[in-house]
């Protein structure tokens, strides 16, 4: 997972947006929490995008078992996340409802994280 992202990196359909700072697998089940915690704090208002998709199948073998005999069982789906990807996209809010609903967002996820605008809401 070398190398920042190369797609998903600039916001196409909201105002603000959570963007990755580090790399790492996010697995569905903490891509779930955020959205919950997101649109909880938003009360349901406006518009949410999830930017990821959880791809990849994740594979463990049990403990205490020896090697060879196949491939272990899939344990859980993640989504990989390079610097620069943008996580999840909001719309319909005000700055300050979006910044603390992401700000819960992105205390679910085990990376870094930075909140940007849209550059257009910026310059107006």
């Amino acid at each position: 997972m070398k190398g920042d992202a190369k797609r998903g990196t600039t916001i196409a359909f909201g105002s603000f947006a959570l963007k990755a700072l580090d790399q790492h697998w996010i697995t569905d089940r903490q891509i779930e929490a955020a959205r919950q915690a997101l649109t909880r704090e938003m009360k349901r208002e406006g518009n949410v995008w999830i930017r990821i998709f959880p791809d990849k199948p994740i594979t463990r073998k049990p403990a205490e078992v020896r090697m060879g005999k196949g491939k272990g069982n899939l344990e859980f789906w993640a989504a990989v996340v390079r610097p620069g990807r943008i996580l999840f996209e909001i719309d319909g809010v005000s700055e300050q409802v979006a910044r603390a609903s992401l700000a819960l967002a992105a205390g679910k996820l085990p990376i870094k994280t930075k909140f940007i605008v849209r550059r257009d809401l910026v310059s107006a």
